[in-house]
């Protein structure tokens, strides 16, 4: 048995930066929010954001909009991980993948286990998704105490979760569906796959404007209109060759890194974090809906993904990179438990106007990721020694 060595690549690098930076801001823009929200400009700061912009308010904008630029964003970086990152290797993919589908499956059967036949039932999706900016600051924080192959591993089992939660946002939480539409919003992404494919067009305003445009069918289709950024992710001519950074795929993701990070996350943040604490707060959270959450998150994610990596490798399906332990992917599951961005978004889709259950659903994914991080934090750091980052050491047969 031979052993290769796996160095980080730039591309990864400037991601996993741009991830821990974005970490740091969302928990900045979080704690400004409810402080706003809990505070005598309380009234005002969430009326603000109700206020109806071109038939929307700025919440929809927001959550319908700019989230679709996340979605997009999630999505160039799939395109990139199966082409030219770790999913590009089953061998080595086959270990985040196990881990998700644990890290997805365990959490969504908790809570539809206390939930099923109740009117909170729909909420189920809410613990499945973890949070790559969050769960990868705090890899940053750990520095050289974890292995690079930790990271690599969280990445792409967090970019799995989120493709999980965007499958499920697709076929379980549409509302007033429009064939028409929806036929139309399809038939823009055809032609843009003809733009790519037949007519090898590489101007990204091209695609950007057939973005738009399916983005308005989208929304006006019933299914979340940011499934639209998803299919304008692999719309867009991408090169398999790793060294090629002009195609418009990799220009795309690398001019988003920023806005995403530092604009989008952190509007999507204030708008949707700022809940009033009042004293009844507990009541709220002893609730089958947020029992089930916090238990998805917390218990479930770190639970489904260390069980399932086990199975994996006891049933030679996987194994792990020659630089990681058990304690590792225990740590890297209590990390997974930080569901945040994604959590919050099928909350408010799960429960769209029943705003008492989706504030609790709010708290209880915000006490839950706090928890997680926590954990995750204090475990790879009792557990892990200083190592060299560089470079990590992966099996091959």
């Amino acid at each position: 048995m031979a052993d290769i060595q796996t160095v980080l690549s730039r591309t990864f690098n400037i991601f996993f930066e741009s991830e821990k930076s974005s970490g740091i801001f969302l928990i900045f823009s979080t704690l400004v929010s409810l402080a706003l929200a809990n505070s005598s400009l309380g009234q005002g700061y969430l009326s603000f954001w109700h206020t109806h912009i071109a038939g929307l308010t700025m919440e929809h904008w927001v959550n319908d909009g700019l989230m679709a630029i996340f979605f997009l964003f999630v999505c160039l970086e799939l395109e990139r991980e199966l082409y030219n990152g770790e999913l590009s290797n089953l061998k080595n993919a086959l270990l985040p993948m196990t881990a998700a589908l644990g890290g997805i499956g365990v959490p969504a059967s908790i809570h539809f286990m206390l939930n099923a036949g109740t009117p909170t039932q729909a909420g189920t999706g809410i613990p499945m998704a973890t949070d790559i900016a969050f769960a990868l600051g705090i890899l940053a924080i750990l520095g050289s105490r974890v292995p690079a192959s930790l990271k690599i591993f969280l990445t792409a089992l967090a970019v799995i979760d989120d493709l999980g939660a965007i499958i499920v946002i697709a076929l379980f939480y549409t509302a007033q569906f429009s064939l028409v539409y929806l036929a139309s919003a399809l038939g823009v992404f055809v032609l843009l796959l003809v733009l790519n494919r037949v007519f090898k067009v590489m101007s990204v305003p091209f695609y950007l404007l057939g973005g738009a445009l399916m983005w308005f069918f989208m929304f006006k289709s019933g299914v979340h209109a940011t499934i639209s950024g998803v299919l304008l992710a692999f719309a867009l001519p991408f090169s398999a060759k790793a060294e090629d950074e002009e195609s418009p795929s990799h220009r795309l993701e690398n001019l988003l890194h920023k806005p995403v990070a530092f604009i989008v996350l952190p509007l999507f943040a204030l708008a949707n974090t700022g809940l009033i604490i009042g004293p009844e707060w507990q009541e709220s959270l002893s609730g089958t809906n947020s029992l089930g959450i916090i238990a998805g998150l917390v218990i479930g994610k770190p639970v489904g993904i260390t069980l399932a990596c086990f199975l994996a490798v006891a049933t030679n399906i996987c194994r792990l990179p020659s630089d990681l332990k058990w304690s590792h992917i225990f740590g890297a599951g209590l990390l997974g438990g930080i569901g945040f961005t994604m959590s919050i978004f099928i909350a408010n889709l799960a429960f769209s106007g029943k705003a008492d259950i989706v504030d609790a659903s709010k708290l209880a994914i915000l006490l839950s990721s706090l928890s997680s991080g926590i954990l995750g934090f204090l475990w790879l750091k009792l557990f892990s020694h200083e190592t060299q980052h560089d470079a990590r050491i992966y099996p091959r047969s």
